[in-house]
């Protein structure tokens, strides 16, 4: 049974932000408090509370190809999608600073920042969602995210998957999806996705510096070797990689160049 933080820091609205079945709350949390928690115990939350509004769903489902996101309804299907995955980032910021107490208060400090910006995301989502006469919970969801990234061990294999892989991931599906959503002449749409990318620049960054830190380089073995099997590299890199802003986010050519080359073996 884990120790409830206390009420008034910062980790007890990490702590009910995860916990939370109110979707209200999951979208717009209450004000942050400033007082963090002196010596805090490690805390590894399982899995985070659920509004009944989303409804899991029962297999996985593809990506709308792009002659689907012609449509409004294709479009919508593709950022509901993209809300529920800022949704897992934002309780995964926080699971990482309850999950590992003893790391640098520079560290927690910065991962509540994205935390924060990644809730910021999934408002920006979501009035878009509105826009197109859908709300989130519309359709179905699945917690990808959540049933790969707790299997981290440390704080090193914590920025290993979810920055340095999913969200260096999010730089080229972000790149993607904002040219097919031009070619569509939704350029609202559009810039959206650009915003969240370029922001995004800045998570991965983050986590190539901290990675860094933890094991001394941003060696790609190292990196392999610090995700959660079975994790592989090709689930975290689109079909086209976007080179441009990888290189922004402090990832060298030759990580890149294996990343582009890598397989599911």
């Amino acid at each position: 049974m884990l120790e409830t933080p206390p009420q008034d820091t910062v980790e007890r609205w990490l702590w009910d932000y995860i916990a939370t079945t109110d979707l209200g709350h999951k979208l717009e949390p209450p004000p942050l408090p400033r007082r963090w928690e002196v010596e805090p115990p490690v805390r590894r939350v399982a899995w985070p509370g659920r509004p009944a509004a989303l409804r899991a769903a029962r297999k996985a489902r593809k990506f709308p190809g792009p002659g689907a996101l012609q449509h409004v309804l294709g479009r919508a299907r593709i950022v509901h999608t993209f809300v529920h995955h800022e949704l897992q980032a934002a309780e995964l910021m926080a699971w990482a600073i309850l999950a590992f107490p003893d790391t640098p208060a520079t560290f927690r400090r910065g991962l509540l920042a994205i935390c924060r910006e990644e809730m910021r995301h999934m408002r920006l989502y979501a009035d878009y969602l509105r826009t197109c006469g859908v709300a989130y919970g519309d359709f179905t969801v699945r917690d990808w995210f959540w049933d790969r990234v707790p299997a981290a061990t440390t704080a090193a294999h914590f920025v290993a998957v979810m920055g340095v892989g999913f969200e260096g991931g999010n730089l080229d599906h972000s790149e993607r999806f904002a040219r097919l959503f031009r070619d569509a002449g939704d350029v609202a749409g559009a810039v959206i996705v650009e915003t969240v990318g370029a922001e995004e620049i800045r998570h991965v960054r983050f986590a190539a510096h901290w990675f860094r830190r933890f094991t001394g380089d941003l060696d790609f073995d190292a990196w392999r070797a610090h995700l959660p099997p079975p994790l592989s590299p090709i689930v975290m890199r689109g079909d086209e990689m976007n080179q441009i802003d990888r290189v922004r986010a402090g990832l060298g050519g030759d990580f890149l160049a294996r990343l582009a080359a890598s397989s599911s073996s």
